[in-house]
């Protein structure tokens, strides 16, 4: 599988927006021709997807593919979307006790889709002659079935949906108003859980933004493809959303959101939500969810040793803060690993590091309290911004260091911390990404002229207390210490902590410099923060150039493979694994 991309957007920044890979098969596109496939003798087709699809035009398309091409004279309707457990029941099977109130956090969803299905209300006995019965709808794999689709849509369109007031929540009724809240915590986990385990006998993948013409491949090509980029070196499409807080950084250099106000967050690699586009080019392209390839191959992605301690569960992430010609982040917390588990359901915790690529020494990055602060008193003010609208000089209370280019802090779950105005933060982070946890958001209003949310009592239960005083500079704030090196190269650790599970590298190359590499059985992470170009290529033949900005899986079945600079200045790159 050879990599081909679209052409970079700027001259000065060779950034591609859309990486793109060769599928092991074909990508075809069209309802028309997704139906050609079908069997003649088809007695049941069943399609499953995500409950923000536009179900009812997905029908509409199929049930008239079928009468077009002689398949069926009939069809009878299952839809999946009507047959959950009554609403009350649902819901106390997916609320935890404690965050029954809570208006911004619920406890992830465990269990299976299926455990919230009325058997009832699934289709039993034979089928007419002349009908197909359709079962569309999250939960359609249920239905015993001659052939599964899976018609599928990215999750960043699904948030989209719900925010704009016309997508559902899972088995809700049409009447409830979807929330974001229910999406991330309860819909996504349970749906993912749901086609991670039914993705072996998926005859169809249907990439489903374009309803009326979806892209899409056969199961197989699916799998092989999933297969295939499992052992080589690969992207997730990046994209950026915009937030009260956001920069202008990414607009200006890479060309994104220029329908938007600003560039915030950055989503390099967030495994529960990125995607690997493949197709011949990006725009006849079916989208694949980088958690189903981890799914189908954990042991090639993960490594094995990792495999066994996370599952399938990809433990690290990438993405970017962009602050430049923003506003400086709140200043917040993440859970720490009890509070983490109990409260919020994830097996493990939100550790996190900042790595400045684009900072000044007069730029800021909040870290650790103060020696001398009352944590009564931070709390106190806290609590008076939040409910009161008073504010406060949060620099009593919090630290502040120089965000200086090339240095990485550290963020150990419960440290308070924030990057300031005009600064882009690489955040190297363990992959839980839902719970930043607010002390102070500067009294900053949302697009409807609401104050923004905080979580302060979230926030100090998970306060750590000894990430305080001058111990924060010397444990967070770490120096670089060469681990190795060769003729033009070396490799500095810059970031280790016990209670970490991962550690952040970072690789310097001189002009024309290769810096020989081994996944060791564990994969690697790596963005190229320094310089114009660089290319990897593996001990099995796979080359893949990496520009400026962009971030790169290499699977832990690559083993050994070299980084060699491309480029006429010297290059640094960051590269973290699990350890």
């Amino acid at each position: 599988m050879i990599p081909t991309h679209a052409a970079p957007e700027r001259e000065t920044h060779p950034y591609v927006s859309r990486p793109y890979y060769e599928p092991a098969g074909e990508v075809r596109r069209g309802w028309a021709a997704a139906a050609a496939t079908l069997p003649r003798e088809l007695r049941t087709l069943a399609i499953d997807g995500p409950a923000v699809l536009d179900w009812d035009r997905v029908t509409e398309a199929v049930s008239a593919e079928l009468a077009a091409q002689g398949l069926a004279r009939g069809v009878q309707l299952v839809d999946l979307r009507s047959a959950g457990l009554p609403w009350p029941q649902v819901q106390a099977r997916t609320r935890s006790a404690a965050l029954a109130d809570d208006p911004d956090f619920e406890m992830l969803a465990a269990g299976r889709l299926a455990d919230l299905i009325d058997p009832g209300r699934l289709p039993v006995g034979p089928v007419p002659d002349g009908t197909v019965r359709l079962a569309v709808g999250p939960g359609a794999a249920l239905v015993a079935a001659d052939v599964l689709w899976w018609a599928d849509l990215p999750k960043r369109a699904a948030e989209a949906s719900i925010g704009s007031g016309r997508g559902r929540n899972l088995l809700a009724p049409p009447d409830v108003r979807a929330t974001t809240k229910r999406l991330f915590y309860i819909d996504w986990p349970l749906l993912d859980r749901h086609r991670d385990a039914h993705a072996p006998r998926i005859d169809l993948w249907l990439d489903t933004k374009d309803p009326a013409d979806p892209a899409w491949m056969t199961g197989a090509t699916l799998r092989a493809t999933c297969a295939e980029l499992a052992r080589r070196p690969h992207r997730t499409l990046p994209t950026f959303n915009s937030t009260p807080w956001g920069g202008q950084w990414a607009r200006r250099n890479f060309g994104y959101n220029q329908d938007a106000a600003n560039t915030a967050l950055g989503y390099e690699l967030i495994a529960p939500e990125s995607g690997v586009l493949v197709g011949p080019n990006p725009d006849d392209s079916v989208e694949v969810p980088f958690q189903l390839i981890v799914a189908l191959q954990p042991g090639a992605v993960l490594g094995p040793q990792v495999h066994e301690r996370f599952g399938t569960s990809f433990p690290i992430r990438f993405d970017y803060l962009d602050t430049v010609a923003g506003g400086s982040l709140s200043v917040h917390c993440h859970p720490r690993d009890d509070y983490m588990r109990t409260q919020f359901g994830w097996p493990y915790t939100q550790h996190e590091t900042y790595y400045v690529m684009v900072g000044s020494p007069d730029h800021r990055i909040f870290l650790g309290l103060r020696d001398d602060a009352s944590v009564a008193d931070f709390h106190e003010a806290a609590h008076r911004a939040d409910a009161h609208g008073e504010p406060f000089d949060i620099t009593e209370f919090v630290q502040v260091f120089p965000a200086t280019p090339h240095q990485l802090f550290l963020i150990p779950a419960g440290t308070p911390h924030g990057s300031g105005v005009g600064n882009v933060v690489l955040e190297v982070s363990a992959t839980p990404y839902l719970y930043s946890l607010r002390f102070y958001d500067w009294l900053r209003r949302d697009d409807a002229g609401r104050q923004r949310a905080v979580h302060v009592q979230h926030a100090f239960r998970n306060l750590d207390p000894a990430r305080a005083g001058s111990a924060v500079g010397q444990d967070l704030v770490q120096s670089p210490r060469t681990q190795t090196s060769g003729h033009g190269w070396q490799e500095e650790l810059i970031g280790r902590l016990p209670e970490m599970f991962f550690e952040v590298r970072r690789l310097v190359l001189a002009p024309g410099a290769s810096a020989a590499q081994d996944t060791g059985g564990r994969f690697h992470i790596l963005t190229l923060v320094e310089g114009r170009q660089s290319l990897l290529r593996t001990a099995a033949g796979h080359e893949h150039v990496l520009n400026y900005a962009e971030t790169i899986v290499v699977p832990a079945a690559v083993g050994p493979y070299e980084v060699r600079s491309l480029d006429s200045a010297p290059l640094r790159l960051v590269k973290a694994n699990v350890i």
